[in-house]
């Protein structure tokens, strides 16, 4: 058997090299971070103030973009003012960009100094403001290259061209094909970002951010955990190296050839500590030291019959190890001046059978801290859990309007990136067209009421253990909202259930008209590791009678809600990330109202597609601008849509409607 070191630092450095050995090979196999044909600089510089009038917006990658890129410039007033595109000359980049690419099963790192400008002319600037440039492109490695740039300008206005109209055409179908074929997309690059955080040397001046990749949360979490582990164990080491060898020892990472316990303790506990053999003549040399001392060759000191005690009870052992040639510690006692922590740093090795029983400890300890680092990573990086598609490639430190994520949910400025259960290959995909997502089903207790007639509607949220859930994280301040449209996109409603112990949710419904409706749940669940998972789940409701759908009604800029007029000003993309806002006003007159915040937000946007009633869930930027509402919506496909803001005034919220056609 193996004996323990003859220096407890020994062991203490060794079990250091495995722990630095094991987060080196986590860390090593983590991806570096990867963009390619991100936007690396543009003319005027995001976030810039621009003064005198401008005729052009150029926007500088690191790949020339596709012949069918998108690229559209949205005024303050909403409306487009882009007027075509062009490429133009390749010029240096005022900094160095980074990227990498996966080479032979490696990622090796390439520089990019040189930037490829695509030139998107102005056609007039008609106001005062903050102007949004959103462009949708695809790199060489088929990653979609999208976002937005913006920058104020408070020059003069100027007039359009003669016989000019504003844009109205959509992406290629073929480019908004060729994007949603990856689950990869970034969030659009805020105005103040920095480029890539691995862009050598780093850039202070704000530009878009270049997408890029990092390591997993949780590898980064398990190599902290298994430092920290190490750390511990040399400081203790340090201080108490005994008592950190006799650790080690018992489960089983002592190293070495043999532990004496003093300078003066030479004998006897070998045996006992695992001794491959010991040599007959070690009593008779013992005996004649002890002869030297004037001690009785009898007498026996306390320590020493604790030695003795010891060596007893691993006389069977070391006898199976040893045969016969084997010395127990009566025969060679231990010199009184052993200290009792030296003896219990000798303390006997297990036999085999223990020793594999303390190996499965050591392993099932170590699992147990991977597992913690990967619970750590999770919680650091927002990671979702079951049911997750693959991560998007998020620029670093970015805080800018969000692409639609599959749950239905789609963020203004300051979220960061991140997805969402459900997210596959199409990200930019509404939901609540089904009942069931990541384990959790919207499970209702009634199908179907009568028109006119106002019930209470009970449902539960059941998870994956098919036991209802329980605990909710709560968004705007509600643990869940229920949302109602009729399939003829009518009888919009905003709910807000309350639910009781047994995870009963219920709230009073009443339809006013005969049909089928949708009902969605959007809500976030605190699953069972403590993550939060935020999720829409839809089922049909039904209620008997005549069916007369209504028409959906034109596009209109304007709508009607109690006394107010509220105006929508945008140009909603296909695949692109575009700003929509609301002036709210009173019927009449000119000056704008301002709204209260109503649920944690000046307002709420509710999307509705036509057909499959697939839903879209806008949060607005957290403050005004210029006293609209601004919300950054991400068209899912072409088609009709129904728009639904929410808003409060004088504490009383009203709904104003929309049609917006993508045909």
């Amino acid at each position: 058997m193996r004996r323990c070191s003859p220096h407890p630092g020994r062991a203490v450095s060794g079990l250091l090299v495995l722990v630095l050995v094991a987060a080196v090979g986590l860390l090593g196999t983590a991806s570096p971070a990867s963009a390619h044909g991100g936007l690396a600089m543009s003319t005027p510089a995001a976030d810039a103030t621009v003064r005198e009038p401008l005729t052009t917006v150029q926007l500088y990658f690191t790949e020339q973009v596709v012949p069918n890129a998108y690229f559209a410039i949205i005024a303050p007033g909403g409306g487009r003012v882009d007027n075509g595109w062009s490429t133009g000359a390749p010029r240096p980049l005022d900094q160095p960009v980074r990227e990498y690419f996966l080479v032979d099963g490696k990622f090796e790192p390439r520089e990019y100094t040189t930037g490829f400008p695509a030139v998107v002319n102005l056609a007039h600037l008609p106001a005062a403001g903050k102007y949004t440039v959103s462009y949708l492109s695809v790199a060489s490695d088929g990653e979609p290259v999208r976002g937005t740039m913006s920058f104020q300008y408070t020059g003069p206005v100027t007039p359009a061209p003669q016989g000019w109209s504003p844009p109205t055409g959509q992406p290629d179908p073929a480019l908004v094909a060729a994007t949603e074929q990856h689950g990869h997309d970034a969030a659009p690059a805020p105005a103040s970002a920095g480029p890539s955080a691995v862009a050598s040397p780093p850039v202070a001046a704000p530009m878009p951010t270049v997408e890029e990749t990092g390591p997993p949360g949780w590898i980064w979490a398990a190599g902290a955990v298994l430092f920290g582990l190490a750390l511990i164990l040399l400081v203790a080491g340090r201080r108490h190296p005994a008592a950190v060898a006799a650790l080690l020892g018992r489960v089983g990472l002592s190293t070495g050839t043999g532990h004496r316990s003093s300078t003066r303790a030479r004998t006897g506990v070998r045996a006992g500590i695992g001794a491959k053999k010991s040599r007959p003549d070690t009593a008779r040399r013992t005996a004649a030291a002890k002869a030297g001392t004037g001690r009785p060759a009898g007498a026996k000191t306390k320590r020493t019959a604790s030695a003795a005690a010891i060596s007893a009870r691993t006389a069977p052992a070391a006898a199976s190890a040893a045969a016969p040639t084997a010395v127990s510690t009566a025969a060679a006692p231990l010199d009184a001046e052993v200290s009792s922590s030296e003896v219990h740093a000798g303390a006997p090795a297990p036999d085999s059978r223990w020793g594999n029983t303390r190996l499965a400890l050591l392993v099932g300890g170590l699992v147990v801290t991977l597992l913690a680092g990967f619970g750590l990573g999770r919680l650091g990086t927002g990671a979702p859990v079951a049911g997750d598609g693959p991560l998007p490639s998020s620029a670093a430190g970015t805080s800018g309007p969000l692409l639609s994520a599959a749950d239905g949910h789609q963020h203004s400025a300051g979220t960061g990136a991140h997805t969402h259960p459900g997210d596959g290959p199409d990200q930019t995909q509404a939901t609540g067209v089904w009942a069931s997502v990541a384990g959790f089903t919207l499970r209702p207790a009634q199908r179907s009421q009568r028109a006119g007639v106002r019930a209470d509607y009970r449902f539960q949220i059941v998870g994956p253990d098919r036991k209802p859930a329980t605990t909710f994280a709560t968004v705007h301040e509600r643990p869940l909202h229920m949302i109602v449209v009729g399939r003829d996109l009518d009888g919009y409603q905003h709910l807000h259930p309350t639910m009781a112990a047994d995870g009963t949710w219920t709230v009073p419904l009443e339809l006013d008209r005969p049909g089928g409706y949708r009902i969605y749940a959007d809500f976030s669940v605190i699953t069972a590791d403590n993550s939060t998972l935020p999720l829409v789940l839809g089922v049909d409701h039904q209620v008997p009678g005549a069916y007369a759908p209504a028409e959906l009604a034109p596009p209109r800029p304007q709508a009607s809600a109690g006394p107010y007029a509220v105006t929508m000003a945008g140009a909603p993309t296909i695949g692109v990330s575009t700003p929509l806002t609301f002036r709210i006003g009173r019927e009449g007159a000119s000056s704008p109202v301002t709204p209260e915040p109503y649920l944690g937000a000046y307002g709420h946007l509710v999307v509705v597609r036509e057909g499959d009633l697939g839903y879209v869930h806008v949060h607005p930027e957290p403050e005004l601008v210029d006293g609209t509402v601004m919300f950054w919506l991400t068209a899912p496909s072409a088609g009709r849509y129904r728009a639904f803001f929410d808003f409060q005034v004088d504490g009383e919220v009203h709904t104003a409607q929309y049609t917006i056609d993508l045909g």
